[in-house]
């Protein structure tokens, strides 16, 4: 029986609920393992993002919780066939993990399947991936990846070779079939 391939779910505290377990849903009616990877693997807490009415910011909830099955530090990332960075507020926090800029940057070096929403640019463009590249990302974090040198593009799935993304929850049905579609064709590339 061939591999099935896993892919790996960046999250941390503050992880938005609804970025995080679509994806982590999704990629399993492929057949493909999610593998949820944090600073630590332990249990974090997730957060619900919305807009509130009369306000002009976002207002926060507290969310479910999701245990991390492994940590930054143990990952090796030729074992995995893309990448997700969720959203919330948790990249602003964990994109100084030195394992995680590794990690980051071995999947934009090789080319693998790179899936990121919302406030998930901030790791990437830390981790110094996004010149040249375009991104879709919620509004606020449009100065993280202009001034790490990318594109900012106002749409619901942005495709660059790779790179796949959309800018906030609410996108994950336009964004996520076009990252779907990579990992199946790199899950094929590696059965051979």
């Amino acid at each position: 029986m061939s591999d099935q391939g896993k892919i790996l779910i960046i999250i941390g505290d503050a992880t938005e609920t609804v970025d995080t377990l679509y994806p982590f849903l999704r990629v399993q009616e492929e057949g493909i393992e999610p593998v949820v990877a944090g600073p630590e693997a332990k249990r974090f807490n997730m957060v619900l993002h919305e807009p509130g009415a009369g306000w002009e910011i976002t207002r926060e909830f507290e969310g479910y919780t999701l245990q991390a099955d492994i940590a930054f530090r143990d990952i090796n990332p030729e074992d995995y066939l893309g990448i997700f960075f969720s959203g919330g507020r948790a990249p602003e926090y964990i994109r100084y993990d030195e394992d995680l800029v590794r990690i980051t940057r071995y999947f934009f070096e090789k080319d693998l399947p790179i899936a990121c929403v919302c406030h998930g640019v901030e790791i990437p463009a830390y981790a110094d991936c996004v010149k040249g590249r375009r991104m879709a990302t919620v509004g606020k974090c449009k100065f993280d990846l202009e001034i790490c040198g990318g594109t900012f593009v106002d749409e619901a799935c942005v495709i660059d070779r790779n790179l796949i993304s959309g800018r906030v929850w609410c996108d994950h049905g336009k964004y996520m079939p076009a990252w779907i579609n990579l990992l199946l064709e790199e899950r094929e590339k590696r059965n051979g």
